[in-house]
């Protein structure tokens, strides 16, 4: 069984120069969440956002999250589907290391994401990113 500080490395090493494309391009960066053992909680990801209580924790599956960076889609060049491949080996990497993997998108227009699932050890990590939508 891997430890959470050699799955946080090998994510690390996937996620190394990939960019989350939005309206502004952020880096995808390992994270680490203190969490019960029911998963995250809500309360808990607006703090670590710097949201207000009320704000939306939208959750969805990881492979929505990553579609359009993962995809071959038609209008990409070269240097994006070199990307779209890494990014493919990146979701798999998670899919295969974390169970219960989900992401959590947090506000509206500057969103902080968490890419979250448990390890054997039962922790919670993932990758932190922001996207912006506006």
């Amino acid at each position: 069984m891997k430890s959470d500080e050699e799955i946080l490395s090998e994510l690390a090493r996937a996620a190394e120069g990939l960019m989350m494309l939005s309206e502004s391009d952020h880096p995808l960066e390992p994270f680490r969440l203190e969490a019960s053992a029911a998963g995250p909680d809500q309360a808990r990801l607006r703090e670590l956002a710097g949201a207000t209580a009320d704000a939306r924790v939208e959750v969805t599956t990881a492979e929505k999250f990553f579609a359009v960076a993962a995809g071959e889609q038609a209008w990409k060049g070269e240097a994006e589907l070199v990307a779209a491949r890494r990014f493919r080996r990146l979701l798999g990497l998670l899919e295969t290391e974390l169970s219960d993997l989900r992401v959590y998108r947090v506000g509206e227009i500057n969103i902080p994401v968490y890419v979250l699932g448990r390890s054997p050890s039962g922790g919670w990590l993932g990758l932190s990113t922001h996207v912006v939508e506006t």
